[in-house]
């Protein structure tokens, strides 16, 4: 197994782990609210101004009052992390962007008013074919060969110069602004940003799979309450 397999497959592991710990420490939590005569479970359906219901609405409000804040502690922190680090110009982001879409699929969610597929249509331009990627991030295309993942699109960006340079840097889309956005991405070594994500990894794991968490809590009990 090469490096950046290895490292994939111990970040899903890790994400396993971190997010059955969190898991199970939500859950001691929300028993914690449960008033003691109370016999149901927490996503049973109780009418409304019952003790059950009493409780579902304690959860969703410990929900947001405890862990929106502590997610949104989480992203600035990950975000401050990153103002340490910055671009040093090794070209890969504007010569190889990957996304799920194709172009066509690109075009129709950019008609239907996707500003994110605007940019992204606005800055970049699909391969001819595979041939022209390999050697921009090879450890890349290798570990999409070997874990068999298909579906995916390549595209560059026209416009960077030989020396990977952006001709209108000052300009440059959003889109590239905020690139990399999650510690988690595919990075490669000469990425500028590295340093970041490693520090990060850990912190990003963990707000991932709180996110997880916490959106099946409320998407569960809102649709009790509906």
């Amino acid at each position: 197994m090469d490096e950046l397999s290895e490292h994939i497959n111990n970040l899903r592991v890790r994400y396993r782990e971190i997010f059955l710990d969190l898991a199970k420490k939500i859950e001691s939590e929300v028993s914690s609210l449960k008033p003691e005569k109370l016999s149901g479970e927490i996503f049973d359906y109780y009418e409304k101004n019952s003790y059950g219901r009493r409780w579902q609405d304690s959860v969703l409000s410990m929900i947001k009052k405890i862990y929106y804040s502590e997610m949104i502690k989480m992203r600035v922190q990950i975000n401050n992390i990153r103002d340490n680090y910055s671009c040093n110009g090794c070209g890969t982001c504007c010569r190889l962007a990957c996304s799920e879409f194709s172009y066509g699929e690109l075009k129709e969610k950019a008609k239907g008013g996707d500003n994110l597929a605007k940019q992204f249509l606005q800055t970049f331009v699909p391969y001819n074919s595979l041939d022209d990627v390999e050697n921009i991030f090879p450890e890349y295309l290798k570990l999409l060969k070997n874990q068999n993942e298909s579906g995916y699109y390549f595209y560059h960006c026209p416009k960077v110069t030989s020396e990977n340079k952006c001709p209108d840097y000052e300009n440059r889309p959003q889109i590239c602004r905020d690139f990399p956005d999650n510690p988690i991405a595919f990075l490669p070594l000469s990425c500028g940003y590295m340093g970041w994500k490693l520090k990060s990894e850990e912190l990003s794991l963990k707000l991932s799979a709180l996110s997880e968490i916490i959106s099946f809590y409320i998407q569960k009990l809102n649709k009790l309450h509906k």
